[in-house]
């Protein structure tokens, strides 16, 4: 598909690591977990979570930790984590939302650009009422919505479905190479959030929303 000089109709955004600060919070209670279960589970490791759906990520830290479980166990655990980190999610407030996120946020509003949701977080709604970010987004896409985990594209195709724009006309903007990985597959433009180098398939990379501006947006998307 030729996206060269496609006006950008619609974002859609991951959560954690791209306009809110969990991903701290999830760390700890892996780590938690981790260390309950009798090994060391480090931030390097984390990053192979990133974008990753819960069941998925505890494969991946039993995976570290070399321990084998059956399903019934691995539920109770997943189930465990997940409560550690909505206690910890309780406590959060705007301080939370990451440098610029909110500035660009405002301005698609402004310019009249779509901006939908596309993570992978059952507890979506929980950070985006505490951070009071809800009132930007014209469609949330979370986990309690989809059946596959990300690089599976669905979480961005039924994003840009709710928002009724055309996958070339979307660009996803994303912190994981999973996530990255899921936009392309759904035929969407791609920012990603971080270091050029983990995230090698995005078209372009900034290291925050900071660097972001609507004008930017449409000036990257339409030379690239």
């Amino acid at each position: 598909m030729n996206t060269t000089n496609t006006p950008i109709q619609a974002c859609l955004f991951d959560l954690d690591g791209v306009l809110v600060d969990t991903a701290k919070y999830h760390f700890l209670a892996w780590k938690r977990l981790a260390d309950e279960l009798g090994f060391e589970f480090t931030e390097n490791d984390n990053e192979r979570l990133k974008g990753v759906s819960r069941m998925a990520s505890l494969d991946i830290l039993l995976e570290v930790g070399n321990v084998q479980l059956d399903d019934a166990t691995k539920i109770a655990l997943a189930e465990k984590k997940n409560n550690w980190y909505v206690e910890y999610i309780s406590t959060m407030d705007e301080s939370e939302i990451l440098p610029g996120a909110l500035t660009f946020l405002q301005e698609l509003k402004q310019y009249g650009i779509k901006v939908a949701l596309g993570s992978a977080s059952k507890n979506a709604m929980t950070i985006l009422n505490n951070a009071h970010l809800v009132p930007y987004f014209d469609a949330i896409i979370d986990g309690t919505k989809t059946s596959y985990a990300k690089p599976d594209p669905e979480v961005f195709i039924l994003g840009a479905e709710a928002v009724q724009v055309s996958p070339e006309h979307c660009v996803v903007f994303e912190d994981a190479e999973a996530g990255i990985e899921a936009a392309l597959r759904a035929g969407m433009r791609s920012i990603g959030i971080g270091s050029t180098n983990t995230l090698t398939q995005a078209e372009y990379v900034v290291s925050s929303l900071e660097e972001m501006s609507v004008e930017k947006l449409q000036r990257i998307m339409s030379t690239k």
